[in-house]
């Protein structure tokens, strides 16, 4: 009924119609939603295993890390022995995804061994083993243990090396090679 009463009205004049204006270069060039520049789409996807739990997760858009997505991976990574959970450094995280992406495997899913420890659990790991620091950066949220499927633990810590990006332990034997945002450095 309300669209017949302006059909009227239009046609009779009582309401004029405005003249198209052409979109201006600033509005007519500006991308839509549907074009936005997936590059600067930071993507996690890890799976834990002691905790059987997978993650899949856009962690930063361009220069900006998602909140939300860093709340999740700090809990995804915690201590599984306590449950207790640390923020994680994001560079971390920056430092994973650049990782598989040199690997020419961007979209691997990560094993994690160990993420965050607290004081208590690598006091405990420690007793079993010599090859657990004392001052471990896992203590800080600045240290993950993984593997990548389908890519030996060799190319792996390669690949890590090549970063220059902080810690690289190579364990052949677990098969697992530890990567952390501290001073550049091997073992």
């Amino acid at each position: 009924m309300i669209l017949a009463l302006l059909q009227t009205l239009v046609t009779a004049g009582a309401i004029a119609t405005a003249p198209a204006v052409p979109a201006s270069p600033a509005i007519a060039s500006a991308p839509s939603a549907a074009a936005h520049d997936t590059s600067d789409v930071h993507r996690l996807r890890l799976y834990s295993t002691h905790t059987d739990e997978s993650i899949d997760i856009v962690y930063r858009e361009g220069n900006e890390y998602v909140p939300e997505a860093i709340t999740q991976l700090d809990y995804f990574l915690r201590d599984t022995r306590t449950g207790a959970v640390h923020h994680f450094d994001p560079r971390l995280f920056d430092l994973l995804n650049d990782l598989t992406a040199s690997l020419g495997r961007p979209d691997a899913e990560i094993n994690v061994i160990c993420g965050y420890r607290t004081p208590s659990t690598n006091a405990y790991l420690r007793h079993r083993s010599r090859r657990v620091a004392k001052h471990s950066l896992h203590m800080e949220a600045e240290a993950i243990d993984i593997r990548v499927p389908g890519v030996t633990t060799r190319e792996l810590q390669q690949a890590a090396l090549a970063l220059h990006r902080g810690g690289v332990g190579y364990y052949r034997r677990s098969q697992f090679v530890h990567v952390d945002v501290g001073p550049v450095r091997r073992w």
